[in-house]
């Protein structure tokens, strides 16, 4: 006897519909999975067989066949754990046959508790998509599956009450929708920074407009420092954005049932031992997303810009341009989103004081072969350049706090407001992501905004690139401004962070 079961599957940060298709047959006792499965989903023979006896069940002597359609794609992980047994003791009898418009998911213990899964988000959302109304998942990955809403979700922690569900005899009660609470873990505050006015000032024009930034100081001037406190002007994450964010989250199983969705945008810091794989995303057989996807709608901050290997800084230039990141294996490709704020800190020299004190003692060969380390391309992909020099006593000692958050959150907050205005809900989301079309209609110059930047163009030696992000930069400093045109003054402050020349001491 044959029974099929909805299922879903993972393939990259996306669901997908899976077939579970179960089969008794004559013949010797064997049990074999098909459908190209890994080594986890083999192992589900071993689950599921000890599962079904510790559960009460009769386990069928007969040749069992169990096929994850569709065959050519490879299945990896424990998801398929539950709607096997469904199978099995829906094809022997003793289970009746699941409704068309049920699917499950969930990895099984050897005594029938169901647990939860990586990846529930984009699987309930891949559910949706493909009209099933009813999903079980595991207890703990309810709240998450949820999220998907149009669906009723039945959060299942053994196996013995899902049985007892579908025949009938005590319902499973649906999970409710999670709703995000207030959040409880404070940001750091810039009211905590003393001093560095103009490190605040080129942040708050970063936030506002999506733009990359790199910070260069000695050690100690409070580049980590301010670079943590950047997520806490930000805005708040939409919907849909949420949901995308977390999908990478979830694939990676960093999603919990206290919080199953991302409420803040994430911040990402690797160290600078990280790999070229674990920035950009890989694996074998499966490949999974890097720190760039973890990184998605949110700030990706490299401190120590120079420590880290060239290979992983050049996996960087594509994603920033495109925001998004595609990864090629033997096994097949996979395109990960990559939509990143890059905010960067890096010393001066190797010993950190070059132009800041008499205490370096590098020579002028180690300092253009430090600062070199950083190449030209990616330079030119960073919107701001920032010196963050070294607080003076006075400055430290000083009592009163700087100014909080919140206030230059609700200038970043309105400048955003108006850029959502501008390029409607269908457009780009900020500034900083503006094309060639979007440049021509919102950033026209003047005579003299026209002439300034000949000038810088000439001088700085700018590139085609260079100039569309100044011009990005500068509608930003408009529109934190309340100006509806670019002016001499925004388009001025946005060259003075140009990277061109911010070698030079």
């Amino acid at each position: 006897m044959m029974t099929q079961v909805r299922s879903l599957g993972l393939h990259g940060v996306e669901g997908y519909e899976v077939a579970c298709e179960c089969d008794l047959s004559g013949g010797l006792p064997n049990f074999d999975i098909v459908g190209l499965p890994d080594a986890a989903v083999k192992e589900a023979r071993d689950r599921v067989r000890a599962a079904v006896k510790n559960c009460g069940f009769q386990f069928p002597v007969s040749r069992i066949t169990v096929n994850l359609a569709p065959a050519d794609r490879k299945k990896g992980g424990t998801v398929y754990d539950l709607p096997i047994l469904v199978g099995i003791l829906s094809a022997g009898g003793q289970l009746p046959k699941p409704e068309e418009g049920a699917a499950f998911v969930g990895e099984l213990s050897l005594s029938g508790a169901v647990r939860s899964v990586p990846g529930m988000l984009p699987m309930a959302l891949a559910a949706r998509e493909a009209g099933v109304r009813e999903l079980f998942v595991p207890a703990d990955s309810a709240p998450e599956a949820t999220l998907a809403k149009g669906l009723v979700v039945y959060p299942v922690a053994h196996v013995g009450e899902l049985v007892a569900h579908l025949r009938g005899e005590e319902r499973i009660s649906p999970a409710q929708e999670w709703i995000p609470g207030r959040e409880e873990v404070p940001e750091p505050d810039f009211s905590q920074v003393k001093g560095q006015e103009n490190v605040k000032r080129a942040l708050e024009i970063a936030a506002a407009g999506g733009h990359n930034i790199l910070m260069i100081g000695p050690p100690g001037a409070g580049k980590s420092m301010l670079a943590r406190r950047l997520p806490g002007i930000l805005p708040p994450l939409s919907r849909r954005e949420a949901l995308e964010t977390t999908a990478v989250h979830s694939v990676l199983g960093l999603t919990t049932k206290e919080r199953p969705m991302l409420t803040q945008r994430p911040f990402r810091a690797p160290h600078h031992t990280i790999s070229a794989m674990g920035m950009a995303g890989g694996g074998n057989p499966l490949i999974r997303p890097g720190e760039i996807s973890l990184a998605h709608h949110g700030v990706l901050f490299l401190d120590e810009l120079p420590e880290f290997h060239k290979d992983v800084l050049e996996v960087l230039r594509q994603p920033m341009e495109e925001g998004k990141v595609q990864i090629s294996r033997a096994a097949g490709s996979e395109s990960f989103p990559a939509r990143f704020m890059l905010v960067c800190a890096m010393n001066p020299c190797k010993c950190g004081w070059y132009g800041y004190s008499d205490r370096c003692r590098c020579s002028s060969k180690d300092v253009e072969k430090y600062q070199y380390k950083i190449s030209g391309p990616l330079l030119d992909r960073i919107d701001l350049v920032v010196d963050v020099p070294p607080p003076d006593f006075d400055t430290l000692a000083e009592k009163p706090a700087g100014e909080p958050s919140a206030v230059i959150k609700e200038r970043v907050d309105a400048a955003r407001e108006t850029q959502g205005e501008r390029f409607g809900p269908g457009g780009v989301p900020c500034n900083a992501q503006m094309g060639r079309g979007e440049l021509e209609e919102f950033c026209p110059l003047d005579n003299g905004c026209q002439a300034m930047m000949k000038g810088a163009f000439e001088r700085l030696g700018l590139t085609a690139r260079g100039y569309d992000r100044i011009l990005r930069v500068a509608r930003t400093i408009a529109d934190l401004d309340g100006s509806r045109d670019i002016q001499t003054h925004h388009l001025a402050e946005a060259l003075q962070y140009r990277a061109a020349g911010w070698m030079a001491k």
